[in-house]
């Protein structure tokens, strides 16, 4: 088998096994999944996102994506959740993407936790796509297994889909990084801040956030302020994130440049 088969649902037995699956994967109750079947019914009844991967007859993926603003050029993917490490989310962000084109769409947002080290290079190094916006505590504190107990801070993240299908050059996060200064460093398992008045700046993850919530709380919470001070508030100065670097760090231009 090539890859997953990946295809709308549209039968409330989809839905309520979808709902299932995003419960196991975020740990919590089937009696209240992250995305109710009925809200997927809902949602898929009136035109917008919901699909499922299948795998011999499995479901081992879904998401689920409405439409946002701007009207009629964006549309908002708020989950997906797949088995890791099989190609399964790239597999379903791929006919995510055909869907919207065929749509007349040009981005598809979406949120994620910044620190999620796996999560960053996924979507700014295999999808391309780039944070706009550091939204602080979007949903409060949540307590499913992923997040433990933390805050729930995202970065709104935006993929044009105008842009050439091809992802990063492996080098393009590099561009200038001998004169970037560590804005925030991982030194030591812990967060460092530095400078950050250079005009590319590095701004370090943990090496494993979700592991650290379970194993040292104030670590945690550590790197969650740090990086929402610094990663947030070169953001909100206008800054642009432009890459990931060796799977650890954010590439930021404080300089804003015409080229994407």
């Amino acid at each position: 088998m090539n890859g997953p088969e990946i295809r709308e649902l549209h039968a409330m037995e989809e839905f309520a096994t979808a709902s299932r699956l995003y419960a196991r994967i975020w740990g919590r109750d089937t009696t209240s999944p992250p995305v109710s079947a009925e809200v997927m019914r809902a949602l898929s009844h009136a035109g917008n996102y919901v699909a499922g991967a299948y795998e011999d007859g499995r479901l081992i993926g879904a998401s689920v994506a409405f439409f946002g603003d701007p009207i009629a050029t964006t549309l908002h993917s708020h989950i997906t959740g797949a088995a890791m490490g099989r190609g399964i989310g790239l597999a379903l962000k791929l006919h995510q993407r055909q869907w919207a084109l065929a749509r007349g769409l040009k981005r598809i947002t979406w949120t994620y936790d910044p620190l999620i080290r796996r999560n960053a290079h996924f979507n700014l190094v295999k999808l391309g796509a780039r944070p706009e916006e550091y939204l602080t505590s979007f949903y409060g504190a949540m307590e499913d297994a992923i997040n433990g107990g933390d805050e729930s801070d995202r970065v709104l993240t935006a993929w044009d889909l105008t842009a050439p299908t091809e992802t990063l050059a492996p080098g393009y996060a590099s561009v200038g990084l001998a004169d970037a200064a560590h804005a925030l460093r991982n030194h030591g398992g812990r967060p460092e801040t530095g400078p950050a008045d250079a005009a590319t700046v590095l701004v370090d993850l943990p090496d494993d956030i979700e592991a650290l919530r379970r194993q040292d709380a104030g670590a945690a919470r550590a790197w969650r302020l740090a990086v929402r001070h610094t990663l947030g508030g070169l953001l909100a100065e206008g800054a642009r994130v432009i890459g990931f670097h060796d799977r650890r760090s954010y590439v930021v231009h404080r300089t804003p440049t015409s080229a994407a």
